[in-house]
C-alpha cells in the first residue's frame, strides 16, 4: 500500500513544533516557578526573577500552546496534531509533577522529548510505522544518560529544590551510572534501527557506530569514577553525539527511494529529523 508523501511537511510542522515547545516550556515553568525560585541554576530564570508576571506566562503560554497545535492541525495533518497534544499533556501533567513524585520522572519525561522526530515522520508520510519510531527511540534513549549527568552535578540542588531524582536517592552513584551506561548501550543499538529501515546508509552506519561507542566509553568512564569531571564528560559526550548523529542521517540519504517493509514508498528522513524539545 503506498503512502502518500507531503510536498513540504517539513518547514509547517517544524514551526509548529517550534511554537508547540516553547508554549510548553513556558508553561512549565509556571507551573515550577516557586521550585525553580530555590535552585541556583534556575532561580534567574524570568518567573523566579519576577521579570514576568505569572498572568503574562499562562497568556504566553497558552497562545503559543494554541497555535501550535492549530497549525499542526490545519497545515499539517490530525494524526501528528494529535501526537502534539500528547506531547504537551505528558510534558506538562505527566513529567512535572512526577519530578516532586518519583524517580521514575525522567523515563516519563523523555517520552514528550522524543516525540518531535515521529512527529515529523508523521508530517512527512501521515503513518506511524516503524522507521519513524526508530527515530522516536534514538531521542528517547539519548535523553537518559545526558540527564543522568545533568541530575549528579546538580544532585544537592534538586533535593534542596524538592525534586525526586535517581541521584537524589543513590548516595555513591552507582544507580544513576548504571542507568546512563544501560541507556547509552540501548542507544547504540536502536542507532542501527534507520539504517535498517533504509532511512540512512553505510556512512551513516558507520558513524553512529563509532559515535555510539565513544558515548558508551564516556557512561562507562563515567560509571567507573562518578565525580564532577566524568560527570561533565558524559554531558558533553551526549551533546556532541546527538547533532552529529542526525547530520549524518539528514546527509547520508540512501539514493533509491525509500521503503518500509513490506515495501510502500516513502519521503525522504529530513523530514523526520527535527531535534527534539527538550525536557
Amino acid at each position: 500500500m503506498s503512502l502518500r508523501v507531503r510536498q513540504n511537511p517539513a518547514g509547517e510542522s517544524a514551526t509548529c513544533e517550534q511554537l508547540l515547545a516553547a508554549g510548553a516550556a513556558v508553561l512549565n515553568q509556571l507551573l515550577e516557578r516557586v521550585w525553580d525560585s530555590r535552585m541556583r541554576r534556575t532561580a534567574d530564570r524570568p518567573l523566579p526573577s519576577g521579570r514576568v508576571t505569572p498572568n503574562t506566562a499562562l497568556a504566553a503560554g497558552a497562545a503559543l500552546s494554541v497555535a501550535g497545535m492549530g497549525w499542526l492541525l490545519i497545515a499539517v495533518n490530525p494524526l501528528t496534531a494529535l501526537l502534539g497534544a500528547v506531547t504537551l499533556v505528558t510534558y506538562l501533567f505527566c513529567y512535572t509533577p512526577l519530578k516532586r513524585r518519583t524517580v521514575l520522572n525522567t523515563v516519563v519525561g523523555a517520552i514528550p522529548g522524543a516525540l518531535p522526530p515521529l512527529m515529523g515522520w508523521t508530517a512527512a508520510t501521515q503513518s506511524l510505522s516503524a522507521p519513524g519510531w526508530s527515530l522516536f527511540g534514538i531521542l528517547f534513549f539519548w535523553q537518559l544518560p545526558h540527564f543522568m549527568a545533568i541530575a549528579w552535578l546538580y544532585r544537592d540542588d534538586y533535593a534542596g529544590a524538592g525534586y525526586r531524582m535517581l541521584s537524589g536517592v543513590d548516595p555513591d552513584g552507582r544507580r544513576t551510572a548504571a542507568s546512563a551506561v544501560r541507556n547509552t548501550f540501548a542507544l547504540l543499538l536502536v542507532s542501527w534501527f534507520p539504517y535498517l529501515f533504509g532511512l540512512a546508509g553505510r556512512w551513516y552506519l558507520a558513524g553512529a557506530l563509532l559515535m555510539g561507542i565513544g558515548f558508551l566509553a564516556a557512561s562507562v568512564v563515567f560509571a567507573r569514577t562518578r565525580t564532577p569531571r566524568t560527570a561533565r564528560l558524559l554531558f558533553f559526550a551526549s551533546i556532541l553525539y546527538l547533532p552529529l548523529l542526525l547530520v549524518l542521517l539528514v546527509v547520508d540519504k540512501p539514493s533509491r527511494k525509500l521503503t518500509s517493509p513490506p515495501g510502500p514508498s516513502l519521503a525522504s528522513p529530513a523530514a523526520a529529523g527535527a531535534p527534539a524539545s527538550t525536557l
